[in-house]
């Protein structure tokens, strides 16, 4: 088996705003597998300044991994423990290389076009006019629950936003998440929680930086709507540690990047723990390219999770690979005739 790995920039059609700043582009990594006349395509979907493999020895490792392939999957799996990106990236590749054909990794109702799955349409940071523009298209688009990043302007205004959108729909007809990524001060997150608790939300991703566990499960008892853990899963590696996690913390949900936690399998722990646990679930991408965006969604769908995932991501760059993966009145299709435009030779040459 032959493994080589090229890196690939994705840029933004317009800058996306977070409380961590605003992107432009997007580093990400691929694997290919090649054995027999078959080829694999893996994604090493890194987020610099927030992945927990965002090292200095990232390229050093793809070119292990690489050197290494003949150890199988499961057994690299174990050896990248501490670089979930690539774990995730290996599981892929692998995966794609014993499928029928490289983008199709789990048949099913969903990749036969019968089925779709149900997604949250995102409204990116940025000034007030802008962000009620992003949520007008949104709810033009037929999506009856959008995410909304919220702790980079004046919090006053994100009230207004959401004023807004309580104004003209209820909260049976258009369910309202919000994301602080870890933007409010320990200090003062129970009382914009309770500002936030008027607009009937969904529930807050992160709304405390990760690290602060004491502080989070007492912000998870006592908060008037449900919150939900993202980064604060990053950099937890073992299974013992996860679920030490969740019992002290005790959150209402958790989101699950499969780039950021260890690909398929690491997600399948946190879910059988969630289960455990009794707490609610759903999976989202982490601004990968088509091609991880697809291996992330087929999987998804036989996770039989009916709430909306967050899986809208596919149209944010100008460089994205064509494939099959469109959306349609708040839900993912799988139109299987459309096929991909993904040219191994030229990716290599471009890469």
């Amino acid at each position: 088996m032959k493994a080589t790995y090229h890196k690939y920039i994705l840029d933004f059609k317009r800058p996306s705003g977070t409380s961590r700043g605003v992107m432009t582009e997007k580093e990400t990594w691929f694997l290919v597998l090649e054995k027999g006349g078959k080829t694999g395509v893996g994604e090493c979907g890194i987020l610099r300044g927030l992945s927990v493999d965002d090292r200095p020895d990232y390229e050093e490792k793809i070119r292990w991994t690489c050197e290494n392939i003949h150890l199988g999957k499961d057994q690299l799996w174990e050896a990248l423990i501490e670089f979930p990106s690539i774990q995730f990236g290996v599981e892929m590749a692998f995966q794609s290389l014993q499928s029928e054909t490289p983008f199709l990794l789990f048949p099913s109702a969903f990749t036969e076009g019968n089925k779709s799955i149900q997604i949250n349409g995102l409204v990116w940071m940025g000034e007030a006019a802008f962000m009620k523009q992003q949520i007008e298209e949104k709810l033009a688009q037929g999506f009856t629950c959008v995410k909304l990043k919220i702790g980079a302007i004046d919090f006053d205004k994100e009230l207004q936003l959401l004023r807004y959108i309580r104004q003209h729909f209820t909260p049976e007809q258009v369910e309202i998440r919000v994301d602080a990524n870890g933007a409010f001060a320990l200090n003062e997150a129970l009382d914009k929680l309770l500002q936030l608790s008027e607009f009937k939300l969904h529930s807050i991703e992160q709304p405390i930086l990760k690290n602060n566990t004491d502080s989070m499960s007492e912000l998870c008892k006592t908060t008037p709507f449900p919150i939900a853990l993202d980064e604060e899963l990053i950099g937890v590696f073992s299974f013992e540690e996860k679920e030490r996690l969740l019992q002290k913390i005790k959150p209402q949900y958790i989101i699950l990047k499969p780039s950021f936690i260890g690909g398929f399998r690491g997600t399948q722990e946190w879910i059988s723990l969630a289960e455990k646990h009794q707490i609610g679930w759903w999976i989202t991408s982490a601004l990968e390219s088509n091609i991880g965006l697809n291996a992330i969604a087929q999987w998804t769908f036989l996770q039989a999770n009916l709430m909306p995932q967050g899986l809208g991501t596919g149209a944010l760059y100008t460089n994205n690979f064509e494939c099959p993966l469109e959306v349609s009145e708040g839900q993912l299709w799988y139109e299987k005739d459309l096929g991909w435009k993904f040219n191994l030779a030229e990716f290599r040459k471009d890469s």
